[in-house]
């Protein structure tokens, strides 16, 4: 599924909030006439959009996978889109049978704000140096401790894991940054482009990634990047 996440509280449910999981939830019980759980492939958080989110549900109607994808769209909101759906064995996960997702985020680098891509980047006036951010993207790329780049306060306790990948392009006035790894901490996306951008800016220097990666302190990392500039790409299986 796609959807434009700007205007909801992130993909988890919460009472008298929109969530995205919570209005696939209300769709299929329309449809089945009862709750029928969704369990996504990422939790992406508040403003985040998507281009291929996964979920999977169990249900006894016999629909076609077809027919799943028209009723499911026919009333969902207009920003979330069901692009296919197929049955899985029971013993598919969307969350926990991933082998990994990537994430791209887009920096509108101009000078002037463009009105076009307000709610699907983050606009950064201040020109970067594309060269000091993808050395220092190397230094992160591999098995690291991230506890630096994750939320504060976060659920997970093991902050340890391998980013396979961080690949920074630029195209007229837009940077994409798109990160693969098999799993990510929350907020890590957005707190590792916030860091970038810092490098890009001159506020952190490359020689400086393994001290605040060795420090274990989110303080040490600059800023957050902002929700709207990311979207969740892809999730392998």
């Amino acid at each position: 599924m796609a959807y434009d996440g700007l205007g909801y509280h992130g993909w988890q449910k919460q009472p008298d909030l929109m969530t995205i999981q919570g209005s696939l939830e209300g769709g299929l019980q329309r449809i089945t006439g009862r709750l029928t759980p969704v369990y996504g492939a990422g939790r992406t958080d508040a403003g985040v959009h998507a281009y291929a989110q996964v979920a999977h549900f169990e249900s006894s109607v016999p629909e076609d996978t077809t027919d799943w994808v028209r009723a499911l769209n026919a009333l969902l909101p207009k920003d979330i889109v069901i692009h296919s759906a197929e049955e899985v064995p029971d013993s598919f996960h969307a969350r926990f049978s991933a082998k990994g997702k990537t994430y791209t985020y887009y920096i509108h680098n101009g000078l002037r704000r463009s009105p076009h891509q307000r709610r699907t980047s983050w606009f950064v006036p201040t020109r970067l140096n594309l060269n000091q951010m993808r050395a220092a993207s190397r230094v992160l790329v591999g098995e690291h401790d991230f506890t630096s780049f994750a939320a504060k306060n976060g659920e997970v306790k093991d902050c340890r894991l391998v980013l396979e990948e961080i690949r920074i392009e630029k195209q007229g006035d837009q940077i994409t940054t798109t990160l693969k790894a098999r799993r990510f901490l929350k907020y890590m996306v957005r707190n590792i482009v916030g860091f970038l951008v810092g490098v890009g800016r001159g506020r952190f220097g490359v020689d400086e990634v393994p001290m605040v990666l060795d420090s274990k302190d989110r303080s040490m990392a600059g800023l957050t990047a902002p929700p709207q500039g990311l979207f969740l790409v892809n999730v392998e299986y």
